[in-house]
């Protein structure tokens, strides 16, 4: 939409995105078990067993952005038992325009939400760290479970989700 501000909201902040330093040590070699290196108030999405040692999702320092109070910075842990990144993701609560915009390290991830919708084994990770971020008390729960208080703050449930992958840093 050509007057509309937002038209470039969603690829400007996830041009904001960037990758959070790995625990110390890392950057020296020096091997860190994922599990001694999870930081204080990581809440912990899901968590299982795999090869080689446990694998866990989780995130952590949730803050509020200083011009948009819709919009939050959240760090995503992903634990696997050799490897750990810490990924800074920006988050959209609008109920408008509920977001997640990751990177994987090459693109730029842009996913658009529906809370209070169906939730798959596709989207079920993007919705626990939307609510993790934009309700942090809701941080933990299974999201099949919060349609009803999704739609108690505003969000419709019919909203279509969808997904864009940019080109991002080529390092």
């Amino acid at each position: 939409m050509a007057g509309d501000p937002r038209s470039g909201l969603p690829l400007a902040l996830a041009l904001a995105a960037w990758l959070a330093p790995f625990p110390a040590g890392a950057d020296q070699g020096d091997m860190v078990n994922p599990i001694d290196a999870r930081p204080p108030g990581l809440v912990v999405l899901w968590e299982r067993p795999g090869r080689g040692g446990q694998e866990a999702v989780g995130v952590y320092a949730v803050s509020k952005d200083a011009n948009d109070p819709e919009v939050r910075q959240i760090k995503v842990w992903l634990e696997l038992p050799n490897n750990l990144r810490v990924r800074q993701e920006t988050i959209r609560c609008s109920p408008s325009q509920p977001m997640r915009m990751s990177s994987n390290g090459r693109e730029f991830i842009l996913r658009e939400l529906n809370p209070g919708g169906t939730i798959t084994s596709a989207n079920r990770l993007d919705h626990q760290i939307w609510w993790a971020a934009c309700h942090p008390e809701q941080a933990g729960k299974d999201p099949a479970g919060l349609a009803a208080l999704a739609r108690k703050l505003g969000y419709s449930g019919h909203l279509v989700e969808r997904q864009q992958v940019l080109p991002g840093n080529t390092r």
